[in-house]
């Protein structure tokens, strides 16, 4: 059988065709950076299931969705901040009554944490961080090998930490956030001011790809990126003391300096005896995380397990 599996972000909706080894069969990606109303992310979102759909040759079990946002119980309480709409919205049953199939839905960076916790980077720990580095930035935490999100799993907004309360406006609607100065689109708006280029000509892969090859400009954005980066990886690790903290991310994705950069800066700033037992790495499942997440969460649902036919679609 498979499992579908739906991450939802602000640039693209990324799907993929899942089996229970966490091999990724199909998978393809629908823009969603021009969508400017809630229903047309649903409907891209449902549009994707049906096309993945139609390339399976054997049994759905069902979807996984990772979703930018607060999630409880398949609802999304809290919007994300780079879509629009979406408060307190039952995405899940929205899904499920489009396609007849059965939905399970969760914050995408916890959906990362899932993939990396079952296949990846955080396999056979059983407390680690995760950070995910992109237009905004997300996290997770596994305790106890349990999940951990807080009151109603509200909680670990980690990219909402205020590592300087004079700061600049976050999409939050607070000041001094860690996203308003780590993220990747703080780090374009850096460039761009530095450069005179404008922010919808650039991406984070052209800025990393400058500082590899010594552009100043480019050096001197990503040494404050890796700094800034830094300061929110320091409370996090002073917090939690995970065996891990895995970074993930598009910008992460540059090269293995990237952690090796914040992994030096990090040491400075530590608690010495925290810092010993905590190892910062790289997402292993990459840019897959968050789909094998989803399709972990579809293959262990019990309510999915239970379930023996779908509709077609």
């Amino acid at each position: 059988m498979y499992a579908i599996a739906v991450d939802v972000g602000s640039t693209y909706v990324r799907c993929g065709l899942v089996n229970p080894d966490g091999n990724i069969i199909y998978s393809f990606r629908m823009p969603s950076k021009d969508v400017l109303t809630e229903g047309e992310i649903i409907a891209l979102i449902n549009a994707a299931i049906r096309k993945c759909a139609g390339v399976a040759d054997r049994q759905v079990l069902g979807v996984g969705i990772g979703f930018p946002g607060i999630v409880e119980h398949n609802i999304i309480l809290g919007r994300a901040d780079n879509l629009p709409g979406f408060n307190n919205v039952n995405l899940g049953e929205l899904i499920h009554s489009s396609t007849g199939l059965n939905v399970v839905v969760d914050n995408d960076a916890n959906m990362m944490a899932w993939g990396e916790m079952k296949y990846g980077a955080g396999k056979d720990c059983s407390d680690v961080v995760f950070l995910t580095i992109g237009a905004g930035i997300g996290g997770s935490a596994f305790i106890d090998h349990k999940p951990y999100g807080g009151y109603r799993n509200k909680g670990t907004e980690f990219g909402h930490i205020v590592i300087n309360f004079d700061g600049p406006a976050c999409s939050c609607g607070s000041n001094g956030c860690f996203e308003a100065y780590a993220s990747a689109r703080a780090l374009i708006k850096d460039y761009a001011l530095m450069t005179g280029k404008t922010a919808a000509e650039l991406n984070g892969k052209i800025i990393t790809k400058n500082y590899v090859d010594g552009e100043a400009a480019a050096i001197d954005v990503m040494n404050r990126h890796f700094n800034y980066v830094a300061v929110g990886i320091t409370s996090l690790i002073n917090i939690f003391s995970p065996q891990k903290l895995v970074i993930g991310g598009g910008v992460s994705d540059a090269g293995s300096f990237y952690v090796q950069e914040i992994r030096q800066r990090v040491a400075k700033r530590m608690m010495p005896d925290t810092f010993d037992s905590a190892a910062i790495v790289h997402s292993q499942m990459a840019n897959e995380a968050c789909l094998l997440g989803c399709a972990s969460q579809v293959f262990s649902t019990p309510l999915l397990l239970q379930s023996n036919t779908i509709m077609d679609i």
